[in-house]
């Protein structure tokens, strides 16, 4: 006689939904009925949303904009200073009576703009007390002008280098003087010309994919889930999806801030080992591959200050530095935790209150307030400051701290000011304002490259293919524009 399987004591489902003694789990003892659990287990069908929201885009909605371009490469010009001023000038040693000999170190962006007559300022910035005023005899000829050689006749001693030769001055144009009834000699008749200074990036194509098959999206798994681009409801494969798109758009973003421009040397290593850049052959040169993000525009033409340890002094030096740039009165400072804590002790030890220097209020210092610490704004010499933490500075899977709450990398936060600038732009040929951080992005009447999303397969309503999956595509074109780099600050560890 056969044996009927399974036997009472094991799960048999039923055909009606109703709790029997044969239908029902043991999860106490690991096997057998258990008449006391009647019922299955409580099962949490909310997600625990552990981490909160986990975006981290943003930060360039904040303080840029985004604007169409047309080109493989966006061009902008930006103003030099008016005034002439040269440094790290050499000198020539003692010549008294036939005046001294000033080298200035011209290159590929440096010409010699002093000419015969003028009037300049001589310093040592190792000496503070080294100040000449001296009047330009001679610089050279029409023909050759960007000889770098200026003779000069001081007013007031006879020579500017009493004894051997300076290096490290620093020279400025404060006038001219001539004779009554002069001409302007051969050598003056050389016109000063305004030098801009030219900036470009190029844009990447960023890209992505969400892939499910056809019988995974038929499969219930029910979990309910509201994710943080305010959809909700049980389809598990939707919400994967929908977890992909949020994390391209953080790559818009973060693509745009850590980009960097490959060198010569890489550009060849990178068409030779990845594939897709094999259609470059050898045409590429430096810079072709790449783009060049907030981080490196900082690093190259923009401020960086080391190791802020939270003094005023140190705040300080950087307020003298914007001096000597734009001096744009409103900045915005985006931090990681750290140096945000750090800001804070150091404005509430300037605004000390109460008993114990205790800082009540911050604003009204009335004892009677919440105790408030948290400093969100404040005005230092001319400057206004709001400051902010920046949540791609402080997430662990990004630039945050790791398992041990040490920061993860060396960059501690920016500086960046609030409006907009003035820009010549190639293309439209005129002046135009934009803000001093703006996304270009690739676009035209027949495609738009900003945020282009499709699917492909034969599932969830594509019909392109055979494929028994549904594929839902991610792709963009974008490059970052940081104009007036001169006036950001990168703080760096």
């Amino acid at each position: 006689m056969g044996v009927l399987s399974p036997q009472l004591g094991s799960i048999v489902p039923s055909s009606t939904t109703q709790t029997l003694v044969s239908n029902y789990l043991n999860f106490a003892n690991g096997g057998g009925n258990d008449f006391a659990q009647q019922y299955l287990p409580e099962i949490y069908e909310a997600e625990v949303e552990r981490y909160g929201n986990r975006t981290l885009a943003g930060f360039l909605r904040m303080v840029g904009a985004e604007m169409p371009m047309m080109s493989d490469q966006v061009i902008w010009s930006e103003q030099n200073r008016l005034h002439i001023s040269y440094e790290n000038v050499t000198c020539s040693a003692n010549a008294v009576g036939g005046g001294n000999t000033l080298t200035i170190p011209i290159g590929a962006n440096v010409v010699n703009t002093v000419f015969a007559n003028q009037t300049i300022v001589i310093m040592d910035p190792t000496n503070p007390s080294f100040t000449v005023k001296a009047l330009v005899a001679t610089s050279g000829s029409i023909a050759a002008p960007a000889t770098g050689a200026i003779t000069v006749i001081p007013y007031t001693r006879a020579a500017v280098a009493v004894g051997p030769a300076l290096t490290g001055l620093k020279i400025f144009v404060y006038g001219s003087e001539f004779a009554k009834g002069s001409t302007l000699g051969t050598a003056s008749q050389q016109s000063v010309q305004p030098q801009l200074s030219v900036f470009s990036n190029k844009p990447i194509i960023i890209r992505d994919r969400y892939a499910v098959s056809g019988s995974d999206t038929a499969q219930i798994g029910w979990v309910e889930v509201a994710g943080e681009d305010g959809t909700s409801g049980y389809l598990w494969y939707l919400k994967a999806e929908g977890e992909t798109r949020m994390r391209f758009e953080d790559y818009l973003e973060m693509s745009m801030i850590e980009g960097e421009l490959a060198s010569l040397g890489q550009v060849a290593n990178i068409i030779a080992a990845v594939p897709s850049f094999g259609t470059l052959g050898a045409a590429g040169g430096a810079g072709s591959i790449g783009t060049e993000g907030l981080f490196a525009a900082i690093n190259n033409g923009g401020n960086v200050l080391s190791g802020y340890a939270g003094s005023l002094q140190d705040f300080d030096a950087v307020l003298e530095n914007l001096d000597s740039q734009g001096a744009i009165e409103e900045n915005m400072l985006f931090l990681d935790r750290k140096t945000e804590l750090l800001f804070d002790n150091m404005l509430a030890q300037q605004n000390s209150y109460g008993a114990g220097g205790t800082s009540y209020g911050v604003f009204e210092n009335s004892e009677d307030m919440a105790l408030n610490l948290g400093f969100s704004g404040f005005r230092r010499g001319s400057y206004d400051f709001y400051k902010t933490s920046w949540k791609y500075l402080n997430d662990a899977s990004t630039r945050g701290g790791s398992g041990n709450f040490v920061n993860g990398d060396n960059i501690d936060g920016v500086l960046i000011p609030a409006g907009t600038s003035t820009v010549y732009d190639q293309l439209l040929g005129t002046n135009i304002r934009r803000p001093f951080l703006h996304v270009r992005y690739r676009a035209s009447q027949a495609d738009d490259r900003r945020m282009k999303s499709w699917l492909t397969g034969s599932v969830g309503g594509a019909a392109t293919s055979t494929l028994d999956a549904m594929e839902v595509n991610f792709l963009s074109e974008r490059c970052l524009c940081v104009q007036a780099r001169n006036n950001f600050v990168l703080l760096t560890a």
